[in-house]
């Protein structure tokens, strides 16, 4: 793996307080071992096909998704494809993998380590939350015969550690406010580093566009109050609400269509049929309106990268932590696949937007591409990890 990478990222931005994953960790997940990823504010992660392009942006995705506490059963839907494939199994036949990350911010650089059994059934089977050289909280399954892992966590009270049990299908760390008393500095110590690991990872959206689905009318209120699904395929429904909240906003927007999809572009707009379906148009200022089902696939997939880039976290169907002002949370937008259909042009104004988002600190973006050398020299400030295979 080669990381060509101008800025730092083992400090958070400067003037930023928001937490910030700025490294995962694939000690050994489907074809990765021993390998770290740095991001920054704006990461390419570049390869061939069967070098781990997919998987790592997967990886992502698992943990902020069992950062909002979701069920390993939920997340793993196939935990044996995240088993490396020559991991050879114990005496018991166990086999699994293990993930992790680090997140940076007012805390310091707090890392992750999860542990992760496969076979012969899912479940956690270690966790360990550290800040430097502290263990601030580690789990470890004792018994395997009982569901639930032994967690023990930094108190510096009367006794330097508390110990309960915690159930071996979540993750340990966003259950820590549940658990965590917070009446040693100790205790909010913990708090504080789960805190901002949670919310760094929770907000996470990923994103890969469906043209297919794109075409289709949308009827209204599919989502709720037009908010954007992570296939797109609800376009219509976030263009009409989008369109009529921030004429600003919009208009950045449509001059980004404008530089990426073919012929005139005057606006982007959705208008409501009579049987109450939503349609969308790209209008050519002429008294031509050309809908979104007649684009090429590349034009509907830049088109709805844009509008993610644009829009911001108030607008995407994710799982924003409520009880933490969107003043100190950053999005990041998981892309795989981000230059899939796009032509040469398609995918340097993307990058050049996607540059000039990154670089105002409420978003961040991590893609797979094919090929780093365009984003690179689109995005000169991009951090890009080669893969290889």
């Amino acid at each position: 793996m080669t990381v060509h990478s101008p800025v730092s990222v083992a400090e958070p931005l400067a003037g930023h307080g928001r937490p910030q994953v700025t490294e995962l960790r694939l000690s050994a997940f489907a074809g990765h071992r021993s390998a770290v990823l740095p991001f920054g504010p704006l990461t390419f992660v570049t390869g061939p096909s069967g070098s781990g392009k997919t998987s790592a942006l997967r990886a992502y995705e698992a943990l902020a998704r069992l950062s909002a506490g979701a069920e390993l059963v939920d997340v793993f839907a196939d935990p044996v494809s995240c088993v490396p494939e020559r991991a050879r199994a114990d005496d018991q036949q166990r086999r699994g993998f293990r993930i992790g990350c680090t997140v940076d911010g007012a805390v310091g650089p707090v890392r992750l380590e999860l542990a992760v059994q496969a076979e012969p059934e899912l479940r956690v089977v270690g966790e360990r939350l550290s800040l430097g050289g502290l263990t601030l909280l580690e789990t470890a399954l004792r018994d395997p015969g009982r569901r639930m892992v032994q967690a023990a966590w930094h108190t510096a009270g009367p006794a330097p550690v508390t110990r309960a049990p915690m159930p071996d299908d979540r993750l340990g760390t966003a259950l820590v406010p549940l658990r965590v008393a917070g009446k040693t500095a100790g205790q909010r110590l913990v708090l504080a580093a789960a805190e901002q690991v949670v919310v760094a990872l929770r907000s996470a959206f990923a994103c890969d566009p469906r043209p297919s689905r794109m075409r289709a009318p949308v009827p209204a209120g599919l989502v709720g109050p037009g908010r954007l699904l992570g296939g797109c395929e609800n376009l219509a429904e976030v263009l009409w609400r989008t369109r009529a909240e921030c004429a600003a906003r919009h208009a950045l927007f449509v001059s980004a269509v404008r530089t990426g999809c073919a012929g005139p572009v005057a606006d982007v707009l959705a208008e409501e049929a009579e049987d109450g379906a939503l349609h969308a148009f790209i209008d050519r200022g002429d008294g031509v309106r050309t809908p979104l089902a007649r684009l090429g696939d590349g034009e509907l997939r830049y088109l709805a990268l844009a509008l993610v880039l644009l829009t911001g976290p108030g607008v995407l169907a994710g799982d924003p932590v409520a009880e933490v002002p969107e003043a100190y949370q950053t999005l990041t937008l998981l892309a795989d696949s981000l230059d899939r259909r796009l032509d040469p042009r398609q995918s340097r104004a993307l990058a050049e937007l996607a540059a000039r988002c990154c670089a105002r600190g409420h978003i961040r973006l991590v893609g797979a591409v094919r090929d780093g050398v365009w984003a690179a020299a689109a995005a000169g400030d991009a951090v890009v990890v080669d893969l290889e295979p």
